[in-house]
């Protein structure tokens, strides 16, 4: 027998002067393989075309329809409603600008973000349309490509206490990010330019080692270990600073 489902969904249009943060209630009979996605687009299809969230590729490789699931950040596509109970409460992202209702714009803060880290191979070598690639080990390739899987969904963002109390903190995207460069052989910048970069307080040494956002990763990429490393690595990189101004 299909349960009833009751969604306790975030209302809210910024843009409509008249409007204020509310939650409505929606009703709807759960089905087999139901996901979140398929859900909303339901009620938004048969009860409410007003409803306001975000999706595109529907199979957890956009990051669009990231939101916060009974209290954790998740994505919608990839959320069973019969891995949950059947009280569902959904709320937007934190920390991103809230565009109405669960849909957030986390592209303006990815493209400032990347802006900010310098989110690409810092080379001084021409790019030559016709030479051949560059070759690389293919345990250092798998490993880059394991940190490159990330969608950018915001989701690692939203858990983050530090992210959500300070605005000038990168968060785990961008130190990991960060760990992929560092990693890449055909970057040349040098560990002082890294620590410019995320070894501060805004970067590595703002992370209060919660691993809240290892835990709601959908990607599950290793955090855990590029923080550890990370911080390791700038720390040893401070206290180089350190002693060569002392010598």
């Amino acid at each position: 027998m299909s349960r009833q489902l009751k969604f306790n969904i975030f209302r809210y249009n910024p843009q409509d002067p008249a409007s204020v943060p509310h939650a409505d209630t929606f009703l709807l009979e759960e089905t087999p393989s139901l996901t979140l996605f398929i859900a909303l687009n339901k009620l938004r299809e048969e009860q409410d075309p007003s409803l306001m969230f975000d999706f595109a590729c529907r199979m957890a490789i956009c990051g669009s329809c990231g939101m916060v699931i009974n209290g954790r950040p998740g994505l919608a596509c990839r959320t069973l409603t019969s891995d949950l109970p059947a009280e569902i409460t959904l709320m937007p992202l934190p920390v991103f600008k809230l565009v109405g209702d669960l849909s957030v714009d986390t592209g303006t803060w990815f493209r400032a973000t990347n802006s900010k880290i310098e989110s690409w191979i810092h080379t001084d070598q021409e790019f030559d349309p016709q030479a051949t690639e560059e070759r690389m080990e293919n345990a250092l390739a798998e490993s880059i490509f394991e940190l490159e899987r990330c969608i950018e969904c915001g989701c690692c963002v939203a858990s983050c206490g530090t992210a959500n109390m300070r605005e000038d903190f990168v968060g785990a995207f961008a130190l990991n990010r960060m760990a992929r460069f560092i990693m890449d052989p055909r970057d040349k910048r040098k560990d002082a330019d890294y620590f410019e970069v995320v070894g501060t307080d805004q970067g590595i040494f703002g992370c209060m080692g919660l691993l809240a956002c290892e835990d709601v990763c959908p990607r599950s990429i290793p955090l855990q270990d590029q923080l550890g490393l990370l911080r390791r690595k700038m720390g040893f990189i401070a206290l180089k600073s350190i002693f060569k101004r002392k010598g």
